[in-house]
């Protein structure tokens, strides 16, 4: 009883880790089919998971929202077999017992879950989320207060344009002429933090792609013969 109740101290304390997660194709399971279910598999979808969605039924208000492709919905009651093989899931039902349940059988499944507004039910937090192109900033509070991830994100939404994401996509670029040309490692962190700067990001915004384009040409030519 000892090293259990330390086990779970250490785990009350121990930091989440944040990763981005590859869906593409990989199966999530969605468990209630209300609005919350419905937002849930609509990001899901976004990854590019294939999702099943399980509810015994759907309102007519919310059945397009789930005639969606790769979304199979299977109007029956709860079962763990419909887990199997699943990455991760997610219960969004308004009934308790139902959720916890899933969750149990996650763990005897070992399959990663997610109960909505139950933070102790959760292996994993869907953040708050600014997305500009491919720059996606997550916001999250370990769990413990979803509403002021969402108010950061909107005072972020108003910082961060579409143009900080055209600004990634013209990083990537040199990013990949630059690990093809320069050799050495310390040098190419040089090169890729300076064009990653305020500074430059400036001269993006101000005068455009063309000029930013010859002036990073420019600071690789430079660092690369140093």
């Amino acid at each position: 009883m000892i090293a259990i109740a330390l086990v779970n101290r250490y785990n009350k304390f121990m930091a989440k880790f944040p990763i981005y997660l590859e869906l593409s194709n990989r199966r999530a399971v969605v468990i209630g089919a209300g609005a919350v279910a419905a937002r849930k598999v609509q990001t899901l979808c976004e990854a590019g998971a294939r999702v099943t969605v399980i509810s015994e039924h759907v309102k007519p208000s919310l059945e397009d929202a789930f005639q969606l492709p790769h979304v199979e919905l299977v109007l029956c009651s709860y079962h763990k077999n419909y887990l199997v093989g699943a990455t991760l899931a997610i219960a969004a039902t308004n009934d308790d017992v139902l959720n916890r349940q899933v969750y149990h059988d996650c763990q005897e499944l070992e399959v990663l879950c997610n109960v909505v507004d139950q933070p102790h039910l959760c292996d994993f937090y869907t953040p708050a989320i600014v997305k500009r192109g491919d720059l996606q900033i997550a916001i999250g509070t370990d769990g413990h207060c979803p509403a002021y991830s969402g108010h950061i994100r909107r005072k972020l939404e108003d910082v961060f344009t579409e143009l900080h994401g055209e600004f990634v996509d013209h990083l990537e670029k040199k990013r990949t002429h630059i690990l093809q040309e320069v050799s050495d490692a310390n040098t190419r962190k040089s090169i890729l933090g300076k064009l990653a700067s305020d500074e430059s990001f400036e001269i993006f915004r101000q005068e455009g792609s063309g000029p930013w384009s010859e002036y990073a040409h420019e600071l690789i030519a430079q660092n690369a013969e140093a």
